[in-house]
């Protein structure tokens, strides 16, 4: 490791929380270069939905470089890309009476919120955004003006004008923090000016799952209406069927104004992309531009995913099914231990958060007794208080039982070792 020591910024952060070297990667497992399998319950935060090295993926890459396809293409129409978009209207837009526009941005999330804000600000003439306690967004100046944690927007020391937060579903406990919001709108002098737009998560990944209920965001949804402001659903983290259905929104049956997705859109490589409704596309050509807007093996892999995945039910009816197995464990996980700590389980789909509330550190000291387990799962929240779980939605359910067997085995270590260190203090 003592390369990436020398050489590699500090600014370096996984590696630190799994400190072996992988080489090998395939479905839910990866290996290192000592042949240690390690079960990934992270995917890359939520950009390997359909896992590593995914053989439809595979396949149709390896077909594409072999017949010269464009790589690099800038916003020229492609043959790769006219089929992802073909592909992509046939499988998701239509049938969810969705009709959005497509925009390609830079191939990060963080590019397609940046997008979609400066594209709020364009239609509606109005430069404030309303985003919400703990949600992210991304860590580009434009982007962390809307993200609500602390320690990255610290670092940067930059102008936080041009954003409004405002309580999410749940932080007052069972307050509805809509009344609030509602409130602010209304009164001419609360001091927060009506907004381009709003910009949230229906799961917030990096928040702490925290996941809102359909009647806030239907609610949410008629506020925007009522006022006149864009609704913006950022689904780059918990969408793409993280949630059983494609969007993270379907369930509430609303319809946003735009949504951002990124991560697993592009098959696990990098891609970003922005949907807005016709009326919204309102761009002078060339206005909004970025050099890797057009990653044609990106649309190579996102297509073929789209096919392998989205004809069907099938994926959607896997993760409500793989669901239940992983919401059971954690509770009965969480039961096991109900006299001595408080653990909170919370989630929807393949995404779930265990957080031992009494304790704060104890997330971070699972992840590493879980590492030593083989098995690779992050924490998230505003103080990294919770463990997530972001298993690829194609993990056999073998292997997902066996990811929560280790995921139970380095609780039971850590807690019993806990308990020995607190009895030799005394």
């Amino acid at each position: 490791m003592r390369i990436f020591e020398n050489l590699e910024s500090e600014v370096r952060g996984y590696i630190r929380s799994f400190p072996t070297i992988f080489e090998k990667s395939k479905g839910a497992i990866l290996t290192d270069e000592q042949g240690e399998e390690f079960i990934d319950f992270f995917a890359g935060a939520g950009t390997l939905n359909y896992g590593h090295n995914n053989e439809h993926i595979q396949e149709a890459l390896i077909e594409y470089l072999k017949k010269d396809g464009v790589v690099h293409g800038l916003d020229m129409a492609t043959t790769a890309k006219k089929e992802f978009i073909q592909t992509f209207d046939e499988l998701i837009l239509k049938p969810r009476n969705l009709e959005y526009k497509l925009q390609f941005t830079g191939p990060t999330g963080a590019n397609v919120v940046e997008t979609a804000l400066k594209l709020a600000r364009l239609i509606k003439g109005r430069s404030n955004i309303v985003a919400f306690t703990n949600g992210y967004h991304g860590l580009s100046q434009g982007a962390l003006a809307v993200t609500g944690n602390n320690e990255y927007r610290d670092e940067s020391y930059i102008s936080r004008c041009n954003a409004t937060f405002m309580p999410y579903d749940g932080y007052f406990g069972e307050v509805n923090t809509l009344e609030y919001f509602r409130k602010f709108l209304e009164d001419g002098s609360s001091g927060v000016d009506l907004p381009a737009a709003v910009i949230l998560e229906t799961i917030q990944g990096e928040g702490g799952i925290n996941v809102v209920s359909k009647e806030w965001l239907q609610e949410l949804e008629t506020i925007c209406k009522e006022f006149d402001i864009l609704l913006i659903v950022d689904d780059i983290q918990v969408g793409n069927g993280r949630t059983g259905e494609f969007f993270s929104f379907e369930f509430a049956g609303i319809n946003p104004d735009m949504v951002t997705l990124s991560k697993s859109i592009g098959g696990g490589l990098p891609m970003a992309l922005l949907l807005f409704r016709p009326e919204l596309d309102q761009w002078k050509p060339g206005e909004h531009t970025g050099t890797f807007r057009g990653n044609n093996l990106a649309f190579v892999a996102s297509k073929v995913c789209l096919e392998n995945y989205w004809q069907s039910d099938d994926l959607s009816n896997a993760v409500f099914y793989k669901e239940k197995i992983l919401k059971e464990k954690l509770h009965e996980i969480a039961k096991k231990y109900e006299n001595e700590y408080t653990i909170d389980v919370r989630g929807r789909g393949l995404a779930y958060g265990f957080e031992v509330k009494e304790d704060k550190s104890i997330a971070s000291e699972i992840s590493e007794y879980a590492f030593k387990e083989n098995l690779i799962c992050e924490t998230c929240g505003s103080q990294n208080q919770v463990v997530k779980f972001l298993p690829p939605l194609t993990i056999s359910e073998d292997l997902l039982n066996e990811g929560l067997q280790r995921f139970e085995n380095a609780v039971d270590k850590l807690f019993k070792d806990k308990k020995e260190k607190l009895t030799q203090e005394f």
